[in-house]
């Protein structure tokens, strides 16, 4: 688990840098690039826009959904940029991160008007726990 934290470490200072530059009221997909070229920069693998499979009584449902990006094939990142998370937000990641089996996911608001208001961690466990982290 601790690699895991590493990333997700490494990734949060990634957005913060992100948000800080360009501050809240772009598109998505300007917060995307912005983060891959910092993730990508600091020497870690991010696949983004990645098709995810999932399979459903026995039968693979191909392209499910999508993923923002993936971080070394373990951290999910999604991404938004709205004034304020809607409850289903973080919903949408925690299925992501159960479907996928992976320990952890980010949900990255950049719209907020600070960084630390649109991050929450969601983490793949009995309780689904949705929080937010603090620097």
């Amino acid at each position: 688990m601790a690699e895991i934290e590493e990333l997700a470490t490494q990734a949060i200072d990634c957005g913060f840098r992100v948000h800080k530059k360009l501050g809240p009221g772009l598109l998505e997909s300007a917060y995307e690039t912005a983060l891959i070229i910092g993730l990508s920069n600091a020497g870690l693998r991010v696949e983004r826009q990645k098709p995810i499979s999932i399979i459903f009584e026995g039968t693979v449902v191909q392209d499910a959904f999508r993923a923002d990006l993936i971080v070394e094939d373990q951290l999910i990142i999604e991404i938004k940029s709205v004034e304020r998370f809607a409850p289903v937000h973080a919903k949408q990641l925690l299925t992501y991160v159960r479907l996928m089996e992976q320990p952890l996911g980010l949900l990255m608001n950049f719209g907020c008007e600070t960084f630390r208001e649109g991050l929450k961690r969601v983490v793949n466990g009995p309780s689904g726990f949705i929080g937010s982290r603090t620097r």
